[in-house]
């Protein structure tokens, strides 16, 4: 793993942990967890799909390959569903809080990190020229 890897990967790892605990709150039928059912999908093939992109992102490298870079924001956006500033108005705030902040710690890294390995890449084939300001 390099070095611009490790970030992404540990803030993908978090995602990861975090969703796999939802999934299992919700199979378990432990208080509080996710709803079975949105109107758009079912919460279990979805958390299921964002744990899939995650793994897949920390796989390709998140701060080295493009398509790494756009499987985890994509794994990042798809986390948001769960921990998204739409959750302060949930009623479960009070027991969930925990969750709903590291989420979007979590996914927040992983959105700017992104961002910045993206503009900070030099095109294949330029030249690059260094001043020395002697």
């Amino acid at each position: 793993m390099t070095g611009s890897d490790r970030y992404p990967v540990a803030a993908l790892a978090t995602l990861i942990g975090l969703q796999v605990t939802m999934l299992s709150a919700l199979y378990a039928g432990i208080r509080p967890h996710p709803p079975e059912a949105t109107p758009l999908f079912g919460m279990a093939p979805f958390i299921g799909a964002s744990v899939s992109l995650a793994l897949a992102a920390a796989i390709v490298g998140p701060g080295t390959t493009a398509i790494g870079r756009v499987l985890s924001l994509l794994a990042a956006v798809s986390a948001l569903v769960s921990f998204g500033p739409q959750k302060y108005l949930d009623p479960k705030i009070g027991q969930i809080w925990p969750a709903v902040i590291i989420g979007q710690l979590a996914a927040l890294s992983i959105i700017l990190l992104a961002l910045r390995a993206t503009g900070s890449r030099v095109p294949s084939g330029a030249t690059t020229v260094t001043l020395d300001a002697r």
